[in-house]
């Protein structure tokens, strides 16, 4: 522990918000998070005490050479690091009157969490709905719960990238509206994945793993200097799984690669290509029985075809030009064009009958997508006495072909406990179905105004023009379709002390009914939500730790309802709305003892939501929405001894509702994981993995009449090396 990274010359921190920014004692180092669960009512009422008693003097310091260490002495939040995802204005994450969670490389390591949706679902109340699907404060989907990837929107009509965490260098989580940053779709939450840098110091990183059911794993990186003006950076990985299901096997891998120019410190320019080529589990659920339980003798059984597929293919590029014109100007042009494939080919809905012991299969799917993005951004960083401002404006062109074998139609029966898959047959012929061109044009503008020593004010507005056009191939006709929607922010932080923010804020954002590529016939309008929050962020002193908690209400309007008078008519005009308390902590009680947690209680309802049933409507008003748990934890501990390190870690699930009419309960679950470190020299480290110690049968989601299950006990034994 404690081994020399690297070295900064002339590093400059300061913190605006204080006067004169940080303290003379502050240690420049590389921390990583750790959290822990505060008890919601005594430690939360403890902690408030310590934050109205703690106060400490503030100076700007000027340091000279620094080492930069990865201790893991100290827990943190990185409350004090800048970021760019919850707002373009550089400022802190403490000073940010919002929520955002941020997880780092070496948290991400230290837990084992080579995928994406594990690394995201031990954060504060994101859970897991299948693929790289969320649920966030209530909402769900990618409608709700955006995907960026290095501050891009990812837009394709099924999210599936980024899907594993190797080559990133953390994930930053905006929880609530992030509409002002992001625009569209991220009334829930927005999660912009941040990917490791060029540099001009040469480094090399090598990752191999090997684990229970024929699991594989490689992952080489690399950066260093080109010439006298350039640096790059390259990550390659790959993976290779049998998996613990008939026909459970799923590989993939890709290159990730960015060439630096850096003429003089004023001027960068990046160069971004990469590809990545996924072919997933072919896996569609379990189906349950009539009691709304998976029998667990079906765990290991899968009811796909023999001939499934699934395949993601992207390719990336990438241009970034970074100017720093003079003192207080800043200017950044940013072009892209991401190519997405993706390929259906299964069965994908069972039903169980106990008592002839089969499972009926329906809807033979067929379905692909052509998916186009390319996009520019320009924008305008100001800074001036007090103020921090930008001034952007962002277009996004998508064009998307969906070519399928409507109606799915296609039926087998096969044995429950010994299936006999077969091959893809369908009555239904394959075929485009439509085309969309998507336009989206968006101007914002947001600054965060230093009042004074203590006081600082943000606010931001965002305008999108969306205009869509969709061609029915299949039956003819085209369907313009225009939707506007302005996103604001209007934010107060007020720091107690030097280590303490308290913060409020309001806040209007939107989202679409649908994926915007899937517009259709119906003109629907972007749902509205408005959110008011507020909360306090704490650094404790004598490197104790972090904390952080947020109260938080949003209201969201004409989401889609049947027509109380017309069962068969789709209208907008619903509502719903979402409450709750979230509370995440980093502890170092001692140097050997590290924890690291947070807890989430949410309540969500509809205000008005009806439903077809029986050809009636049929009001859901009062219950909650499908996939939304009431409470999420998690919780990590870690034992450092010598070269050695111990850590377990707990995740629970409050129970779910698989529908609106909460009639089915997916139940609650809590899985234990753990893991030993062997830091054998500075360069190379192995470490044991268990996942799921108690091989807990448990579902992650519902579709249709299955349960997604999660993974039984497995091991992983991978080393690290450094060089």
């Amino acid at each position: 522990m404690g081994h020399l990274l690297r070295s900064v010359d002339g590093l400059r921190i300061r913190h605006p918000s204080i006067p004169g920014g940080l303290s003379g004692n502050t240690q420049a180092h590389m921390p990583c998070p750790l959290r822990t669960m505060p008890l919601a009512g005594a430690l939360f009422a403890a902690l408030a005490g310590a934050a109205l008693a703690t106060s400490a003097n503030a100076q700007e310091t000027v340091l000279g050479t620094v080492d930069v260490r990865s201790t893991r002495d100290t827990a943190t939040l990185h409350l004090d690091q800048p970021t760019q995802s919850g707002s373009r204005t550089g400022v802190t994450a403490k000073e940010l009157p919002a929520s955002m969670a941020i997880i780092d490389s070496e948290t991400i390591r230290e837990r084992g969490d080579t995928q994406m949706r594990d690394t995201l679902s031990r954060t504060v109340g994101l859970t897991d709905t299948g693929r790289l699907s969320f649920s966030s404060r209530g909402f769900t989907g990618e409608t709700s719960v955006g995907i960026a990837d290095d501050g891009i929107r990812v837009t394709p009509g099924a999210q599936t990238y980024p899907g594993n965490t190797w080559g990133y260098e953390r994930f930053d989580i905006s929880r609530g509206s992030a509409s002002v940053v992001y625009g569209t779709g991220t009334v829930g939450a927005m999660i912009n994945a941040i990917r490791k840098e060029p540099s001009r110091t040469r480094s090399y990183e090598l990752m191999a793993g090997l684990g229970t059911d024929g699991h594989k794993q490689i992952g080489v990186g690399g950066a260093g200097p080109i010439g006298e003006i350039a640096s790059y950076r390259i990550d390659v990985y790959g993976h290779n799984d049998r998996g613990f299901r008939e026909l459970g096997n799923s590989r993939g891998g890709k290159l990730m690669s960015r060439l630096r120019l850096q003429p003089n410190s004023d001027l960068r320019i990046d160069l971004t290509a990469d590809y990545s080529l996924e072919h997933p589990e072919r896996y569609w659920g379990t189906p349950y029985g009539p009691d709304g339980q998976v029998p667990r003798a079906l765990r290991k059984k899968n009811y796909n075809i023999n001939d499934a597929q699934m395949r993601y293919e992207d390719t990336r590029l990438r241009a970034k030009v970074d100017w720093q014109v003079n003192d207080w100007l800043g200017l950044s042009n940013e072009v892209y064009f991401l190519e997405s494939d993706r390929l259906w080919k299964n069965v994908e809905n069972y039903k169980l009958d106990l008592r002839t012991d089969t499972v009926t299969r329906t809807s033979y799917v067929y379905a692909h997508h052509d998916h186009d993005q390319r996009g520019n951004r320009l924008e305008a960083r100001i800074n001036t006495a007090g103020h921090r401002a930008v001034l952007g404006w962002e277009m996004t062109k998508v064009d998307f072909r969906h070519t399928n074998s409507s109606p799915y139609g296609g039926s087998s029966i096969v044995s429950a406990s010994n299936p006999d898959h077969g091959v893809w047959n369908s009555p239904d012929p394959i075929r485009p179905v439509f085309d969309t061109s998507t336009d989206i044009d968006s101007v914002y503008t947001e600054d965060a105004w230093q009042i004074n020593d203590r006081w600082l004010l943000m606010a931001g507005i965002r305008r999108d023009f969306i205009r869509i056009l969709r061609h029915e191939l299949a039956t003819g006709g085209d369907f313009p379709h225009s939707l506007n929607g302005t996103a604001w922010r209007l934010g107060l932080t007020h720091h107690l002390t030097r280590d303490t923010s308290l913060y409020g804020q309001v806040s209007v954002g939107h989202d679409p009914t649908t994926t915007l590529s899937y517009m259709g016939r119906t003109k629907y309008r972007l749902t509205t939500g408005r959110q008011a929050e507020v909360g306090i962020k704490q650094t404790l002193g004598g490197g104790l730790g972090e904390w952080t908690a947020a109260l938080y209400r949003i209201e969201k309007d004409d989401i889609i309802t049947r027509d109380p008078n017309n069962s068969a008519l789709s209208v907008q005009g619903g509502s719903m709305h979402s409450q709750g308390v979230e509370l995440s902590a980093s502890i170092s009680p001692t140097r050997n003892w590290r924890f690291d947690g947070n807890y989430t209680y949410l309540v969500a309802e509809y205000d008005e939501l009806n439903e077809a049933v029986g050809g009636r409507s049929v009001s859901r008003a009062g219950n909650t929405p499908s996939n939304v748990p009431q409470q999420v934890a998690n919780l990590w501990g870690h034992y450092r001894f010598g070269q050695w390190q111990a850590s377990l870690g707990l995740r629970h699930v409050g129970k779910r509702y698989r529908d609106n009419a909460n009639t089915f309960t997916m139940k609650a679950y809590t899985v234990a994981d753990a893991s030993l470190t062997w830091h054998y020299s500075d360069r190379l480290t192995f470490r044991l993995l268990g996942r799921n110690l108690t091989d807990k049968v448990y579902a992650t989601n519902a579709y249709n009449t299955q349960f997604f299950l999660g993974e039984p006990r497995r091991f992983d034994l991978i080393a690290e090396m450094k060089f």
